[in-house]
């Protein structure tokens, strides 16, 4: 609505050739005509917008290019075994490497020399999965101690539960943990759901603390 607004400085009350309700008017050809062309003029109007904007990214834009012999450091992301990916600021996708590029293939993908212990990967990877090596080791995950998956995930491990407590979603409680997952890359916490994390990580409730639904059950007998 906001266009016709524009052009005629009140709101659309119908859309029925945008008249409104209370106006007595035949619908003859010239308002056809009248309405056909607000219209075109609205959507030519719109073009040029969205064509301004696109020539503003497109010189803003810069497309990425490596040259064979390049290195460049490879996005993994992590994965929680509850089958997740973790998407909080410390722990979202790390870079592994300095790995060499060996060739260009294509216009937008490039094939990289992986060592041994990644040689479950195939070697060609897309731009948008690599950066240009810049000397920071504070970037850099150890390979020893990731065991990076084929869709370039690796799985972090929970560490210990610090708290806990009960959502309320239409009348049913869910028991939620705050559970601490920590990796080569570093540490952060996730809620979960408390039955998930007891069928993938038994031991982590090994503490001899009752857990939400053995407290409710026995409050239920008191």
């Amino acid at each position: 609505m906001a266009p016709y607004e524009a052009l005629y400085g009140r709101r659309c009350r119908t859309p029925l050739c945008w008249v409104d309700s209370s106006e007595s008017i035949a619908l003859g050809p010239e308002v056809v005509q009248q309405t056909t062309e607000k219209v075109k003029l609205i959507q030519e109007r719109m073009r040029a917008a969205q064509s301004r904007q696109k020539s503003y990214y497109d010189k803003r834009r810069k497309d990425l290019e490596f040259a064979v012999g390049d290195h460049v450091f490879l996005r993994v992301t992590p994965w929680t075994g509850v089958g997740r990916a973790l998407k909080s600021r410390k722990l979202t996708p790390r870079f592994i490497g300095p790995f060499e590029i060996l060739k260009r293939v294509g216009p937008v993908a490039y094939q990289v020399a992986l060592p041994p212990s990644l040689s479950n990967l195939h070697s060609v990877f897309h731009i948008s999965q690599l950066r240009k090596y810049v000397h920071d080791p504070l970037h850099v995950i150890e390979l020893d101690n990731v065991q990076v998956k084929e869709n370039l995930t690796y799985e972090t491990q929970p560490l210990r539960i610090d708290d806990c407590m009960v959502k309320q979603l239409r009348g049913k409680e869910i028991p939620l943990v705050k559970v601490v997952w920590g990796s080569a890359s570093g540490e952060d916490a996730t809620w979960e759901l408390e039955g998930q994390m007891r069928d993938a990580y038994p031991t982590l409730f090994d503490t001899g603390e009752p857990s939400y639904d053995e407290s409710h059950a026995r409050d239920g007998e008191t």
